[in-house]
């Protein structure tokens, strides 16, 4: 049994499938940093993942290495967190075997991402990306996390991960910790700046701003992002959601309220408006920009980061799989 005094674990990962964005960090990894004194924190990049679709070889490589970079610049401490990169953990590959013998295809077949993602990917889909939940399974289960910070896309996934998890405990005793969603009270929604009604995405270059963006391109993509005719700076989710949007930005990245910030504005306009969020979100985004350029040109140092954190990792992972093959009957190796 856990020691009242221990400390929760919470496993959480991005895939290194495109470059992290201003919604990656006010909606995910901020919340990260906050978390790391108060729970033990695993965070993988999760380039398995990220195989699901077709991806340049060198490219893949590249941007594992930047976002272990960003992890470190936006403030996670590796002596504090365990980071490290997927494939280097031989185990989520093992397990996510063994537990696929424990999903059902109907419940595969529901996964409304897997929907989705066949309609984007209509001439790639894949048994990867079918069987892509059973992997997530693995990456939680294989580190007995108690709760896993997600949004709503992938709350679907953490459920099934549970489903799967206690039919196992049901069928062999308890071995898996039964994961909860996580959702920081800290942390904002950020939008699409071309569709406020979609996510800001990665794959949308037009709509969303990335960590790494030079500030005159952050300037331009706020210059571009969509409002309304009104020109009145008020938080109106349903009427305006293009200025709500603006202004959720703005106040993550100033640390203004709402409220001070429609005062501010009041009367003023979106000339004024948007380039004062491009100005905000520069300055935020300046000193992680900064530190991430100095991390990556130290590649040595990175590269002991990621090795260390796949050697505690596994260190954790190895004991779960062999509690696991054990229990359904594969001999010691």
């Amino acid at each position: 049994m856990e020691s009242q005094n221990q400390k929760k674990r919470i496993f959480s990962g991005i895939q290194p499938s495109g470059e992290l964005t201003l919604g990656s960090y006010m909606g995910a990894i901020r919340n990260w940093v906050t978390l790391q004194d108060e729970y033990e924190c695993i965070y993988c990049i999760v380039d398995m993942h990220a195989i699901t679709v077709r991806q340049v070889p060198a490219e893949l490589r590249r941007r594992s290495l930047v976002q272990l970079a960003e992890y470190i610049a936006c403030g996670l401490d590796p002596s504090k967190n365990v980071m490290f990169i997927q494939s280097h953990v031989p185990q989520h590959a093992e397990l996510s075997w063994i537990l696929g013998c424990y999903t059902q295809f109907g419940e595969l077949s529901r996964m409304t991402q897997f929907k989705m993602k066949s309609q984007q990917h209509a001439d790639n889909i894949t048994a990867g990306l079918f069987t892509y939940p059973v992997l997530m399974a693995a990456d939680i289960l294989l580190y007995q996390a108690d709760l896993v910070p997600v949004g709503e896309d992938q709350k679907q996934h953490v459920e099934l991960c549970r489903d799967i998890a206690q039919r196992f405990n049901g069928l062999y005793s308890d071995t898996f910790t039964l994961p909860e969603p996580f959702i920081p009270k800290l942390g904002a929604r950020i939008m699409s700046l071309g569709d406020p009604g979609s996510k800001m995405s990665k794959s949308d270059p037009d709509g969303c701003v990335y960590m790494m963006d030079k500030p005159e391109d952050i300037q331009r993509k706020f210059k571009r992002a969509v409002t309304d005719c009104e020109a009145a700076v008020k938080f109106d989710k349903v009427n305006k959601p293009g200025v709500s949007n603006l202004l959720t930005i703005y106040c993550a990245a100033s640390g203004k309220t709402v409220q001070e910030a429609e005062e501010a504005f009041a009367g003023q306009g979106y000339g004024v408006f948007k380039p004062a969020v491009a100005d905000a979100v520069v300055e935020l985004m300046r000193p992680i920009r900064e530190e991430t350029e100095r991390l990556i040109a130290d590649k040595s140092y990175l590269e002991s980061v990621y090795r260390d954190g796949a050697r505690r990792a596994q260190g954790i992972a190895q004991k779960t799989l062999s509690k696991v093959q054990r229990k359904i009957g594969f001999l010691a190796r």
